[in-house]
Formats: structure tokens, C-alpha cells, sequence
């Protein structure tokens, strides 16, 4: 399989990934961040469904690996001419999908910490509450910048359509506004925090659409390669 469609099939595998680790962690019950919850509640579904938190966060290892995968095959297969120098927003996307693996990261080892502190009865749960919830709101920024980044080199390069780089500046755009807004969520309730979901959701179906551009061009570029390979060698 070429690069193009090994990149798609990663980015489809990404966003399924991170759906079912949202569907496991929302059916046990665990809170959102800037959630009006109190610290009893936390500690209390933090201590009971460890089971369901140790399972989300074991699939996003896989998550990251297939996000790296996919950001790079939009660098390398999307350009224009091979041989030409890098473009610079490739970069920035590429950067934003790296930072964003790296928080996230963070992010899902201090909701493992709660869960510790929580089942050993530790006073620490409202102070890593409060590191969790900081961190998944600045964490929002680098997926802004991803969006951003690949979404002007797929114009620049002529492979996104106009309205799927619409959804990548828009999901940006209330990313980045909920991102700055996030310091006013950490003790209470961020009003902004509902902009996040619906830029989290155009996220997703902007990897899935960019993955099906990246599918759609490894399996042009199979065929053209198929078709030179059956061609009929030149006779004296």
C-alpha cells in the first residue's frame, strides 16, 4: 500500500479511536472539564471506574501514533511537485498534530493521577482537577494550529475544496476562542465550553475528509502506476 493511503486509513483510525475512548469515559459517567461538578463527585467516579479510565487511555497510544502517521502523509503526499521545497504551513499543521499528541499526553497521565489520588483517599484531587482542566483547555490551541497549517497548504496545493478548508478555519476558530477563554473554567463553569465541542467535532470531520482526500490519491497514483507497468515494451 502506498504512503497516501496507509496516511487516510491512519487518520480514519485516529478519529474512531478517539470516539470510542469519549464513549467509553461518557457512559462511566466521568465529568467534562469546566464541569460544574463538586470534589465528591470527582473523587467518586474517578475511584469507581477505573476499569473504563484505564481503557480509554490505553487506546490513545495508537491515537497519537496514527495522528503523527496522517499529519505527515498530508505534508509529503499532497504536494505539488516532490522535488520542490517544503511548504511552511505544512509545517505549522504538522507542529500543531505533534504539540497537541504531546498535551494530550499530559493531559490523560494527570486524569490517571486523579484516579490514583481518588482511590487512596488523597487530599491532592481538587488541585489536579484544576491542572487537568487547564491543560485540556490550552491543549485546544495546537489542534487550532493544525487546523490552520494543513488547511492552507490543502489550498495552497489544490487538494482541499473550499468548504472543507471552511471547516478546518471555523473548527480553528472556536478552538482557539475556547483555548483563550479556558484560565475563567478552571474553578467553574467555562460559558465558552460548548464553542470547544462543536470545534472538536468539525475536527473530526475534517481529518476524515482530508483521510478520503489521501485515500483518493494513493489509489490514482496506483492506477497511473498500473497502467505504465502494463504497457507493451517498445519493439526494434
Amino acid at each position: 500500500m502506498r504512503f497516501h493511503g496507509l496516511a487516510g486509513i491512519a487518520g480514519i483510525g485516529f478519529v474512531i479511536i478517539l470516539i470510542a475512548a469519549n464513549l467509553l469515559l461518557t457512559a462511566a459517567g466521568f465529568p467534562t472539564p469546566s464541569e460544574a461538578t463538586s470534589v465528591d463527585e470527582i473523587t467518586a467516579v474517578f475511584a469507581a471506574e477505573s476499569g473504563a479510565l484505564r481503557l480509554a487511555s490505553a487506546l490513545l497510544p495508537a491515537a497519537w501514533l496514527l495522528a503523527t502517521i496522517f499529519a505527515v502523509g498530508v505534508c509529503v503526499c499532497l504536494q505539488r511537485d516532490q522535488r520542490s521545497r517544503t511548504d511552511p504551513w505544512s509545517l505549522v499543521g504538522l507542529a500543531g498534530v505533534l504539540m497537541q499528541s504531546v498535551v494530550f499526553t499530559a493531559v490523560e497521565a494527570t486524569r490517571l493521577a486523579l484516579m490514583s489520588a481518588a482511590q487512596h483517599g488523597g487530599g491532592s484531587v481538587t488541585g489536579l482537577w484544576g491542572l487537568y482542566n487547564a491543560l485540556f483547555g490550552f491543549n485546544q490551541v495546537f489542534l487550532a494550529t493544525a487546523l490552520v497549517g494543513l488547511s492552507m497548504f490543502g489550498i495552497r496545493t489544490g487538494a482541499m475544496a473550499r468548504w472543507h478548508a471552511g471547516i478546518g478555519f471555523l473548527a480553528a476558530t472556536l478552538l482557539f476562542i475556547t483555548a483563550t477563554t479556558s484560565p475563567y473554567g478552571i474553578d467553574g463553569v467555562n460559558p465558552l465550553a460548548l464553542l470547544g465541542l462543536v470545534g472538536w467535532l468539525l475536527w473530526l470531520a475534517w481529518i476524515v475528509s482530508y483521510s478520503i482526500i489521501l485515500i483518493r490519491r494513493g489509489s490514482d497514483q496506483s492506477g497511473r502506476g498500473g497502467k505504465r507497468l502494463g504497457r507493451p515494451l517498445p519493439t526494434a
